[in-house]
Protein backbone atom coordinates (compact mmCIF):
# COMPACT_ATOMS: atom_id res chain seq x y z
CA UNK A 1 0.00 0.00 0.00
CA UNK A 2 2.59 2.42 1.09
CA UNK A 3 4.55 1.72 -2.34
CA UNK A 4 1.47 2.48 -3.99
CA UNK A 5 0.93 5.89 -2.27
CA UNK A 6 4.56 6.60 -3.26
CA UNK A 7 4.12 5.84 -6.83
CA UNK A 8 1.39 8.21 -7.28
CA UNK A 9 3.17 10.78 -5.16
CA UNK A 10 5.62 10.90 -7.41
CA UNK A 11 3.71 10.55 -10.53
CA UNK A 12 1.54 13.55 -9.45
CA UNK A 13 4.81 15.51 -9.03
CA UNK A 14 6.26 14.21 -12.39
CA UNK A 15 2.59 15.77 -13.99
CA UNK A 16 2.58 18.74 -12.27
CA UNK A 17 6.39 19.66 -13.38
CA UNK A 18 5.50 18.50 -17.19
CA UNK A 19 2.31 20.18 -17.11
CA UNK A 20 4.23 23.67 -16.39
CA UNK A 21 4.52 25.71 -19.35
CA UNK A 22 7.65 27.16 -20.70
CA UNK A 23 6.57 30.47 -20.09
CA UNK A 24 6.44 29.59 -16.23
CA UNK A 25 9.72 28.61 -16.68
CA UNK A 26 10.84 31.07 -18.05
CA UNK A 27 9.41 33.82 -16.04
CA UNK A 28 10.61 32.00 -12.85
CA UNK A 29 14.21 32.43 -14.82
CA UNK A 30 13.69 35.72 -15.15
CA UNK A 31 13.10 36.71 -11.67
CA UNK A 32 15.73 34.16 -10.30
CA UNK A 33 18.18 36.31 -12.92
CA UNK A 34 17.37 39.62 -11.61
CA UNK A 35 17.22 38.79 -8.24
CA UNK A 36 20.41 36.87 -8.16
CA UNK A 37 22.82 38.38 -10.24
CA UNK A 38 21.09 41.94 -11.69
CA UNK A 39 23.08 44.72 -12.58
CA UNK A 40 20.64 47.22 -11.93
CA UNK A 41 21.63 48.20 -8.69
CA UNK A 42 25.08 48.34 -9.49
CA UNK A 43 24.18 51.04 -12.29
CA UNK A 44 21.93 53.15 -10.61
CA UNK A 45 24.82 53.36 -7.89
CA UNK A 46 27.46 54.63 -9.94
CA UNK A 47 24.72 57.12 -12.05
CA UNK A 48 23.43 58.48 -8.31
CA UNK A 49 26.68 58.68 -6.28
CA UNK A 50 29.10 58.94 -8.83
CA UNK A 51 27.58 60.60 -11.33
CA UNK A 52 24.67 62.91 -9.81
CA UNK A 53 22.02 64.54 -10.68
CA UNK A 54 21.59 65.14 -14.53
CA UNK A 55 19.41 67.76 -15.56
CA UNK A 56 19.19 67.71 -19.20
CA UNK A 57 22.28 70.20 -20.73
CA UNK A 58 24.19 69.44 -17.88
CA UNK A 59 27.74 68.43 -17.96
CA UNK A 60 26.22 65.75 -15.71
CA UNK A 61 23.53 64.44 -18.14
CA UNK A 62 26.80 64.53 -20.76
CA UNK A 63 28.14 61.99 -18.74
CA UNK A 64 25.56 59.49 -18.37
CA UNK A 65 25.22 59.47 -21.77
CA UNK A 66 28.70 58.06 -22.16
CA UNK A 67 28.09 55.68 -19.01
CA UNK A 68 25.41 54.09 -20.08
CA UNK A 69 26.44 53.45 -23.81
CA UNK A 70 29.63 51.74 -22.54
CA UNK A 71 27.73 49.76 -20.12
CA UNK A 72 25.00 48.77 -22.85
CA UNK A 73 28.38 48.10 -24.69
CA UNK A 74 29.52 45.38 -22.83
CA UNK A 75 26.68 43.29 -22.85
CA UNK A 76 27.23 42.27 -26.48
CA UNK A 77 24.50 43.54 -28.42
CA UNK A 78 23.84 44.08 -31.84
CA UNK A 79 23.67 47.58 -31.87
CA UNK A 80 24.34 50.42 -29.55
CA UNK A 81 24.63 53.71 -30.58
CA UNK A 82 23.44 57.71 -29.88
CA UNK A 83 20.61 59.43 -31.28
CA UNK A 84 21.04 63.24 -31.29
CA UNK A 85 18.95 65.88 -29.95
CA UNK A 86 18.56 69.28 -29.00
CA UNK A 87 17.66 70.14 -25.40
CA UNK A 88 16.77 72.93 -23.09
CA UNK A 89 18.99 73.94 -20.82
CA UNK A 90 17.76 75.65 -17.50
CA UNK A 91 20.50 76.42 -14.69
CA UNK A 92 19.19 77.32 -10.96
CA UNK A 93 21.93 79.70 -9.70
CA UNK A 94 21.87 80.00 -6.36
CA UNK A 95 20.22 78.01 -3.57
CA UNK A 96 16.95 80.00 -3.04
CA UNK A 97 15.79 81.97 -0.22
CA UNK A 98 12.22 82.79 1.24
CA UNK A 99 10.73 84.64 4.47
CA UNK A 100 7.19 85.41 5.74
CA UNK A 101 7.31 88.68 7.16
CA UNK A 102 4.73 89.28 9.40
CA UNK A 103 4.81 92.39 10.81
CA UNK A 104 8.42 92.25 12.69
CA UNK A 105 8.48 88.58 12.81
CA UNK A 106 10.73 87.16 9.92
CA UNK A 107 10.27 83.70 9.31
CA UNK A 108 12.49 81.74 6.23
CA UNK A 109 10.56 79.08 4.43
CA UNK A 110 11.96 76.38 2.29
CA UNK A 111 11.35 76.77 -1.79
CA UNK A 112 13.09 75.94 -4.89
CA UNK A 113 12.66 77.50 -8.46
CA UNK A 114 10.14 75.66 -10.76
CA UNK A 115 11.75 74.70 -13.59
CA UNK A 116 12.07 77.01 -16.71
CA UNK A 117 11.29 80.13 -14.09
CA UNK A 118 12.86 83.34 -14.57
CA UNK A 119 14.93 85.30 -11.32
CA UNK A 120 13.34 87.43 -9.13
CA UNK A 121 15.38 90.57 -9.01
CA UNK A 122 19.02 90.20 -7.64
CA UNK A 123 17.57 91.75 -4.64
CA UNK A 124 14.77 89.56 -3.94
CA UNK A 125 11.05 90.09 -4.19
CA UNK A 126 8.81 91.19 -1.77
CA UNK A 127 4.80 91.58 -2.32
CA UNK A 128 1.57 91.25 -0.38
CA UNK A 129 0.02 87.27 -0.72
CA UNK A 130 -3.18 86.20 -2.09
CA UNK A 131 -4.02 82.44 -1.41
CA UNK A 132 -6.14 80.42 -3.69
CA UNK A 133 -6.94 76.54 -4.19
CA UNK A 134 -6.08 76.01 -7.63
CA UNK A 135 -6.77 78.02 -11.43
CA UNK A 136 -10.09 78.38 -11.04
CA UNK A 137 -9.93 80.76 -8.53
CA UNK A 138 -7.84 83.65 -10.46
CA UNK A 139 -10.87 84.90 -12.42
CA UNK A 140 -13.35 85.44 -9.13
CA UNK A 141 -10.34 87.58 -7.92
CA UNK A 142 -9.35 89.53 -10.67
CA UNK A 143 -7.74 93.10 -10.03
CA UNK A 144 -7.54 91.69 -6.62
CA UNK A 145 -4.25 90.15 -8.13
CA UNK A 146 -2.38 92.71 -9.31
CA UNK A 147 1.16 93.40 -7.72
CA UNK A 148 0.20 90.36 -5.40
CA UNK A 149 2.38 86.72 -5.27
CA UNK A 150 -0.08 84.28 -5.91
CA UNK A 151 0.10 81.12 -3.16
CA UNK A 152 -1.72 78.07 -4.99
CA UNK A 153 -2.11 76.16 -1.91
CA UNK A 154 -4.65 73.18 -2.95
CA UNK A 155 -2.71 70.20 -1.84
CA UNK A 156 -2.86 66.48 -3.14
CA UNK A 157 -5.54 64.69 -2.44
CA UNK A 158 -5.04 62.05 0.64
CA UNK A 159 -8.33 59.94 0.29
CA UNK A 160 -6.46 58.19 -3.40
CA UNK A 161 -4.87 55.00 -3.17
CA UNK A 162 -3.99 55.75 -6.62
CA UNK A 163 -1.67 58.73 -5.73
CA UNK A 164 -0.90 59.68 -9.79
CA UNK A 165 -4.46 60.40 -9.53
CA UNK A 166 -3.72 63.07 -7.21
CA UNK A 167 -1.22 64.40 -8.14
CA UNK A 168 -2.97 64.70 -11.76
CA UNK A 169 -5.66 66.87 -9.85
CA UNK A 170 -3.60 69.39 -8.55
CA UNK A 171 -0.28 69.65 -10.68
CA UNK A 172 -1.52 72.04 -13.50
CA UNK A 173 -1.39 75.10 -10.88
CA UNK A 174 2.53 74.14 -10.92
CA UNK A 175 2.89 74.00 -14.67
CA UNK A 176 0.58 76.86 -15.69
CA UNK A 177 -0.12 78.75 -12.47
CA UNK A 178 2.04 81.44 -13.11
CA UNK A 179 1.24 81.99 -16.70
CA UNK A 180 -2.30 82.14 -15.64
CA UNK A 181 -1.67 84.52 -12.95
CA UNK A 182 0.48 86.94 -14.93
CA UNK A 183 -1.93 87.28 -17.20
CA UNK A 184 -3.83 89.14 -14.16
CA UNK A 185 -0.92 91.15 -12.93
CA UNK A 186 0.49 88.85 -10.35
CA UNK A 187 4.46 89.86 -9.52
CA UNK A 188 5.26 86.10 -8.62
CA UNK A 189 3.68 82.79 -7.28
CA UNK A 190 4.26 80.03 -5.09
CA UNK A 191 3.23 77.04 -5.56
CA UNK A 192 2.55 73.89 -2.64
CA UNK A 193 4.62 71.38 -3.22
CA UNK A 194 3.36 68.09 -4.59
CA UNK A 195 3.88 65.76 -1.90
CA UNK A 196 1.37 64.06 0.62
CA UNK A 197 3.26 64.07 3.52
CA UNK A 198 4.47 66.84 5.40
CA UNK A 199 7.57 67.76 5.54
CA UNK A 200 10.78 70.17 4.79
CA UNK A 201 11.82 69.34 1.16
CA UNK A 202 10.26 71.71 -1.60
CA UNK A 203 9.80 69.74 -4.70
CA UNK A 204 10.66 71.10 -8.33
CA UNK A 205 8.82 70.34 -11.32
CA UNK A 206 8.50 71.73 -14.95
CA UNK A 207 6.05 74.88 -15.69
CA UNK A 208 5.49 76.76 -18.54
CA UNK A 209 4.65 80.55 -19.66
CA UNK A 210 2.95 79.13 -22.78
CA UNK A 211 2.43 82.08 -25.28
CA UNK A 212 2.96 85.23 -23.16
CA UNK A 213 5.29 87.94 -24.57
CA UNK A 214 8.77 87.38 -22.67
CA UNK A 215 8.30 90.72 -20.45
CA UNK A 216 5.06 89.61 -19.01
CA UNK A 217 7.20 86.35 -17.52
CA UNK A 218 7.11 86.36 -13.42
CA UNK A 219 9.46 83.98 -11.18
CA UNK A 220 7.79 80.96 -9.55
CA UNK A 221 8.70 78.47 -6.67
CA UNK A 222 7.40 75.82 -5.17
CA UNK A 223 7.45 76.23 -0.98
CA UNK A 224 7.47 72.73 1.19
CA UNK A 225 4.30 71.17 2.35
CA UNK A 226 5.73 72.37 6.13
CA UNK A 227 5.79 76.10 4.54
CA UNK A 228 2.40 75.75 2.93
CA UNK A 229 0.73 75.27 6.12
CA UNK A 230 2.61 78.25 8.11
CA UNK A 231 2.12 80.64 5.18
CA UNK A 232 -1.35 79.51 5.03
CA UNK A 233 -2.70 79.63 8.72
CA UNK A 234 -0.55 82.72 9.25
CA UNK A 235 -2.21 84.38 6.19
CA UNK A 236 -5.38 83.90 8.29
CA UNK A 237 -4.06 85.74 11.53
CA UNK A 238 -2.73 88.59 9.30
CA UNK A 239 -4.00 88.97 5.82
CA UNK A 240 -1.59 91.72 5.29
CA UNK A 241 1.93 89.90 5.29
CA UNK A 242 3.91 89.98 2.99
CA UNK A 243 6.39 87.39 1.13
CA UNK A 244 10.04 87.63 0.01
CA UNK A 245 11.91 85.49 -2.22
CA UNK A 246 14.58 85.32 -3.95
CA UNK A 247 16.27 83.06 -7.28
CA UNK A 248 18.53 83.83 -9.82
CA UNK A 249 17.64 80.84 -12.00
CA UNK A 250 17.53 81.32 -16.40
CA UNK A 251 17.40 79.84 -19.41
CA UNK A 252 20.93 79.46 -21.37
CA UNK A 253 20.49 78.57 -25.31
CA UNK A 254 19.69 74.86 -26.15
CA UNK A 255 22.60 72.27 -26.18
CA UNK A 256 23.31 68.48 -27.77
CA UNK A 257 22.76 65.93 -25.93
CA UNK A 258 21.72 62.56 -27.00
CA UNK A 259 19.11 59.57 -26.22
CA UNK A 260 21.12 56.39 -25.68
CA UNK A 261 19.66 53.56 -27.71
CA UNK A 262 20.97 49.79 -28.13
CA UNK A 263 18.76 46.91 -29.40
CA UNK A 264 18.60 42.88 -29.82
CA UNK A 265 17.46 42.07 -33.53
CA UNK A 266 14.59 40.10 -34.00
CA UNK A 267 14.82 36.64 -35.39
CA UNK A 268 11.62 36.73 -37.63
CA UNK A 269 10.44 39.73 -37.80
CA UNK A 270 13.06 42.49 -37.31
CA UNK A 271 11.22 45.08 -38.81
CA UNK A 272 8.78 44.79 -35.82
CA UNK A 273 10.51 47.24 -32.75
CA UNK A 274 9.53 46.38 -29.47
CA UNK A 275 10.84 49.68 -27.10
CA UNK A 276 11.79 49.79 -23.21
CA UNK A 277 12.74 52.40 -21.39
CA UNK A 278 13.09 55.08 -19.12
CA UNK A 279 14.75 58.62 -18.98
CA UNK A 280 18.20 59.25 -18.69
CA UNK A 281 17.78 63.61 -17.21
CA UNK A 282 16.56 64.15 -14.17
CA UNK A 283 15.58 67.04 -11.97
CA UNK A 284 18.87 69.20 -10.48
CA UNK A 285 18.19 68.91 -6.83
CA UNK A 286 19.17 65.27 -6.23
CA UNK A 287 20.27 62.25 -8.16
CA UNK A 288 16.68 61.09 -9.43
CA UNK A 289 17.34 57.48 -7.72
CA UNK A 290 13.63 56.91 -8.31
CA UNK A 291 12.54 59.66 -10.96
CA UNK A 292 13.79 58.28 -13.37
CA UNK A 293 17.33 56.46 -12.41
CA UNK A 294 15.45 53.35 -11.52
CA UNK A 295 13.72 53.11 -14.89
CA UNK A 296 16.91 53.78 -16.92
CA UNK A 297 18.72 50.53 -15.02
CA UNK A 298 15.67 48.75 -15.01
CA UNK A 299 15.42 48.98 -18.95
CA UNK A 300 19.00 47.99 -18.84
CA UNK A 301 18.82 45.31 -16.47
CA UNK A 302 15.93 43.82 -19.22
CA UNK A 303 18.09 43.61 -21.91
CA UNK A 304 20.71 42.18 -19.79
CA UNK A 305 18.93 39.12 -18.52
CA UNK A 306 17.35 38.34 -22.20
CA UNK A 307 21.08 38.77 -23.89
CA UNK A 308 22.40 36.69 -20.86
CA UNK A 309 20.34 33.94 -20.76
CA UNK A 310 20.72 34.16 -24.82
CA UNK A 311 17.31 34.91 -25.93
CA UNK A 312 16.33 34.83 -29.48
CA UNK A 313 14.00 37.44 -29.80
CA UNK A 314 11.01 37.19 -32.73
CA UNK A 315 10.50 40.65 -32.82
CA UNK A 316 13.72 43.38 -32.68
CA UNK A 317 13.96 44.66 -28.97
CA UNK A 318 15.37 48.25 -28.44
CA UNK A 319 16.48 49.59 -25.05
CA UNK A 320 16.10 53.12 -25.14
CA UNK A 321 17.22 55.79 -22.33
CA UNK A 322 15.25 59.09 -22.91
CA UNK A 323 16.81 62.40 -22.57
CA UNK A 324 14.86 65.60 -21.36
CA UNK A 325 11.60 64.28 -20.50
CA UNK A 326 11.64 66.38 -17.34
CA UNK A 327 11.32 70.08 -18.76
CA UNK A 328 10.48 69.43 -22.60
CA UNK A 329 10.20 65.78 -23.60
CA UNK A 330 12.97 65.95 -27.05
CA UNK A 331 13.99 63.33 -26.38
CA UNK A 332 10.98 61.12 -27.16
CA UNK A 333 9.86 63.46 -29.51
CA UNK A 334 13.48 63.30 -31.25
CA UNK A 335 13.06 59.66 -31.03
CA UNK A 336 9.86 59.40 -32.90
CA UNK A 337 10.79 61.64 -35.28
CA UNK A 338 13.77 59.86 -36.65
CA UNK A 339 11.48 56.39 -37.01
CA UNK A 340 8.83 57.92 -38.57
CA UNK A 341 11.85 59.21 -40.96
CA UNK A 342 12.98 55.50 -40.86
CA UNK A 343 9.40 54.42 -41.54
CA UNK A 344 9.98 51.74 -38.50
CA UNK A 345 7.22 49.84 -37.22
CA UNK A 346 6.99 49.79 -33.43
CA UNK A 347 4.71 47.28 -31.76
CA UNK A 348 5.13 47.16 -28.51
CA UNK A 349 6.45 49.91 -25.72
CA UNK A 350 7.13 49.78 -22.20
CA UNK A 351 8.09 52.73 -20.04
CA UNK A 352 9.52 52.65 -16.24
CA UNK A 353 9.06 56.16 -14.95
CA UNK A 354 7.09 55.78 -11.67
CA UNK A 355 9.82 54.69 -9.06
CA UNK A 356 11.61 52.04 -7.94
CA UNK A 357 9.16 50.37 -5.35
CA UNK A 358 7.84 46.71 -5.94
CA UNK A 359 5.87 46.58 -8.69
CA UNK A 360 2.38 45.76 -8.52
CA UNK A 361 1.45 45.73 -12.19
CA UNK A 362 0.97 47.65 -15.97
CA UNK A 363 -0.90 51.00 -17.05
CA UNK A 364 -1.94 50.28 -20.50
CA UNK A 365 -2.55 51.46 -23.63
CA UNK A 366 -4.43 49.67 -25.87
CA UNK A 367 -7.32 48.33 -27.82
CA UNK A 368 -9.93 46.02 -25.90
CA UNK A 369 -8.29 43.12 -27.48
CA UNK A 370 -5.10 43.35 -26.54
CA UNK A 371 -5.69 44.86 -23.15
CA UNK A 372 -7.70 41.34 -22.70
CA UNK A 373 -4.58 39.73 -24.57
CA UNK A 374 -2.45 41.20 -21.96
CA UNK A 375 -4.76 40.41 -18.73
CA UNK A 376 -4.89 36.89 -19.80
CA UNK A 377 -1.47 36.98 -18.40
CA UNK A 378 -2.32 37.73 -14.62
CA UNK A 379 -1.84 33.92 -13.48
CA UNK A 380 1.53 34.00 -15.04
CA UNK A 381 2.22 37.33 -12.38
CA UNK A 382 0.59 36.32 -9.21
CA UNK A 383 3.33 34.36 -7.59
CA UNK A 384 5.19 37.70 -7.43
CA UNK A 385 2.41 39.60 -6.39
CA UNK A 386 2.00 41.28 -9.45
CA UNK A 387 -1.90 41.60 -10.31
CA UNK A 388 -3.24 45.11 -11.83
CA UNK A 389 -3.68 45.63 -15.57
CA UNK A 390 -6.11 48.71 -16.01
CA UNK A 391 -6.00 51.31 -18.99
CA UNK A 392 -3.99 53.85 -18.04
CA UNK A 393 -1.06 56.19 -19.11
CA UNK A 394 2.11 54.61 -20.35
CA UNK A 395 4.71 56.77 -19.83
CA UNK A 396 5.79 60.55 -21.19
CA UNK A 397 8.53 59.76 -22.96
CA UNK A 398 6.61 56.81 -25.17
CA UNK A 399 3.63 58.69 -25.69
CA UNK A 400 4.84 60.34 -28.81
CA UNK A 401 5.34 57.21 -30.74
CA UNK A 402 2.40 57.10 -33.04
CA UNK A 403 2.97 53.68 -35.28
CA UNK A 404 -0.17 51.72 -36.12
CA UNK A 405 -1.69 49.18 -33.87
CA UNK A 406 1.19 50.20 -31.26
CA UNK A 407 0.52 48.82 -27.56
CA UNK A 408 1.95 50.65 -25.13
CA UNK A 409 2.62 49.55 -21.01
CA UNK A 410 4.42 51.72 -17.98
CA UNK A 411 5.41 49.71 -15.02
CA UNK A 412 2.96 50.42 -12.18
CA UNK A 413 4.98 50.01 -9.01
CA UNK A 414 3.37 50.87 -5.23
CA UNK A 415 2.88 54.34 -5.39
CA UNK A 416 2.22 55.20 -1.72
CA UNK A 417 5.79 56.29 -1.03
CA UNK A 418 6.57 57.86 -4.94
CA UNK A 419 5.64 61.19 -3.94
CA UNK A 420 7.53 61.71 -0.36
CA UNK A 421 10.87 61.97 -3.21
CA UNK A 422 9.07 63.06 -6.62
CA UNK A 423 11.64 65.60 -7.88
CA UNK A 424 12.92 67.14 -4.27
CA UNK A 425 16.24 66.82 -2.29
CA UNK A 426 15.62 63.69 -0.88
CA UNK A 427 15.48 61.20 -4.49
CA UNK A 428 18.79 59.90 -3.71
CA UNK A 429 20.41 56.34 -3.58
CA UNK A 430 19.46 55.96 -0.19
CA UNK A 431 15.97 55.70 -0.97
CA UNK A 432 16.22 52.60 -3.24
CA UNK A 433 15.80 49.14 -2.17
CA UNK A 434 17.48 46.99 -3.96
CA UNK A 435 14.85 44.31 -4.39
CA UNK A 436 12.40 46.01 -5.09
CA UNK A 437 14.44 47.65 -8.31
CA UNK A 438 15.00 43.94 -9.39
CA UNK A 439 11.92 42.92 -9.22
CA UNK A 440 10.64 45.85 -11.31
CA UNK A 441 13.14 44.78 -13.77
CA UNK A 442 12.03 40.89 -14.00
CA UNK A 443 8.57 42.16 -14.01
CA UNK A 444 8.88 43.88 -17.04
CA UNK A 445 11.21 41.83 -18.58
CA UNK A 446 8.10 39.08 -18.42
CA UNK A 447 5.43 41.02 -20.16
CA UNK A 448 8.13 41.81 -22.75
CA UNK A 449 8.89 38.39 -23.52
CA UNK A 450 5.27 36.97 -23.36
CA UNK A 451 4.54 40.01 -26.30
CA UNK A 452 7.33 38.95 -28.04
CA UNK A 453 6.22 35.39 -28.21
CA UNK A 454 2.55 35.83 -28.55
CA UNK A 455 2.43 38.88 -30.22
CA UNK A 456 0.46 41.71 -30.96
CA UNK A 457 -3.22 41.32 -32.67
CA UNK A 458 -3.86 43.71 -35.09
CA UNK A 459 -7.24 45.94 -34.81
CA UNK A 460 -10.07 44.67 -36.43
CA UNK A 461 -11.64 45.73 -39.73
CA UNK A 462 -14.67 47.89 -39.12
Amino acid sequence: MKKTILLTVLVLNGLTSFAQSNDEKNIKLFYKKALTESKCYTWLEYLSNDIGSRLSGSATAAEAVQYTKSQLESLGLDKVYLQEVMVPHWVRGEKETAFILDGKAKTAVPICALGGSVATPKTGLTAEVIEVQGINDLAALGDKIKGKIVFFNRPMNPENIETFTSYGACVDQRFAGAKEAAKLGAVGTIVRSMNLRLDDFPHTGAQSYGDLPKEKYIPTAAISTNGAELLSATLKSNPALKFYFKQSCETLPDVLSHNVIGELTGKEHPENIMVVGGHLDSWDLADGSHDDGAGVVQSMEVIRILKNLNYKPKNTIRVVLFMNEENGGKGGAKYEEVSKKNNENHIFALESDSGGFSPRGFSIEADETNLKKIQSYRDFFEPYLVHSFTIGHAGSDISHLTSKSIVKAGLKPDSQRYFDYHHAANDKFDAINKRELELGAATMTSLLYLLDQNGIEAPKAN
